[in-house]
Protein backbone atom coordinates (compact mmCIF):
# COMPACT_ATOMS: atom_id res chain seq x y z
CA UNK A 1 0.00 0.00 0.00
CA UNK A 2 1.27 3.50 -0.76
CA UNK A 3 1.75 6.02 2.00
CA UNK A 4 -0.89 8.69 2.65
CA UNK A 5 0.43 12.05 1.51
CA UNK A 6 -0.12 15.29 3.41
CA UNK A 7 -1.55 18.18 1.43
CA UNK A 8 1.37 20.62 1.54
CA UNK A 9 -0.67 23.78 1.04
CA UNK A 10 -2.85 22.86 4.03
CA UNK A 11 0.23 21.99 6.11
CA UNK A 12 1.55 25.52 5.58
CA UNK A 13 -1.74 27.10 6.65
CA UNK A 14 -3.00 25.00 9.56
CA UNK A 15 -1.43 23.48 12.66
CA UNK A 16 -2.91 21.26 15.31
CA UNK A 17 -3.08 22.34 18.95
CA UNK A 18 -2.59 20.06 21.92
CA UNK A 19 -6.35 19.71 22.36
CA UNK A 20 -6.86 18.67 18.72
CA UNK A 21 -8.18 21.96 17.33
CA UNK A 22 -6.75 23.50 14.17
CA UNK A 23 -5.46 27.06 14.19
CA UNK A 24 -4.40 29.34 11.36
CA UNK A 25 -3.08 32.85 10.98
CA UNK A 26 -5.28 35.52 9.46
CA UNK A 27 -4.72 37.02 6.02
CA UNK A 28 -3.92 40.66 5.10
CA UNK A 29 -1.17 41.16 7.67
CA UNK A 30 1.98 41.18 5.53
CA UNK A 31 2.00 44.36 3.43
CA UNK A 32 0.15 47.64 2.74
CA UNK A 33 -0.02 48.14 6.50
CA UNK A 34 0.04 51.95 6.53
CA UNK A 35 -3.65 52.31 5.66
CA UNK A 36 -4.79 49.72 8.23
CA UNK A 37 -5.62 50.89 11.73
CA UNK A 38 -3.61 49.85 14.79
CA UNK A 39 -6.60 47.98 16.15
CA UNK A 40 -7.00 46.01 12.92
CA UNK A 41 -3.29 45.11 12.75
CA UNK A 42 -3.34 44.04 16.39
CA UNK A 43 -6.25 41.67 15.79
CA UNK A 44 -4.54 40.19 12.71
CA UNK A 45 -1.62 39.03 14.88
CA UNK A 46 -3.76 36.58 16.82
CA UNK A 47 -4.21 33.03 15.54
CA UNK A 48 -7.78 31.95 14.89
CA UNK A 49 -9.18 28.46 15.36
CA UNK A 50 -10.92 26.77 12.44
CA UNK A 51 -14.67 26.23 12.70
CA UNK A 52 -16.10 22.83 13.61
CA UNK A 53 -17.62 22.53 10.12
CA UNK A 54 -14.13 22.67 8.53
CA UNK A 55 -12.41 20.23 10.91
CA UNK A 56 -13.42 17.11 8.96
CA UNK A 57 -11.92 18.50 5.74
CA UNK A 58 -8.70 19.66 7.44
CA UNK A 59 -8.24 16.25 9.09
CA UNK A 60 -8.43 14.63 5.66
CA UNK A 61 -5.83 17.04 4.25
CA UNK A 62 -3.49 16.53 7.23
CA UNK A 63 -3.63 12.79 7.97
CA UNK A 64 -0.37 12.68 9.95
CA UNK A 65 -1.06 15.52 12.35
Amino acid sequence: MPKIKTNRSAAKRFRKTGTGKFVFSKANSSHILTKKTRKRKRSLRLAKSASCADNKEIKRLLPNG
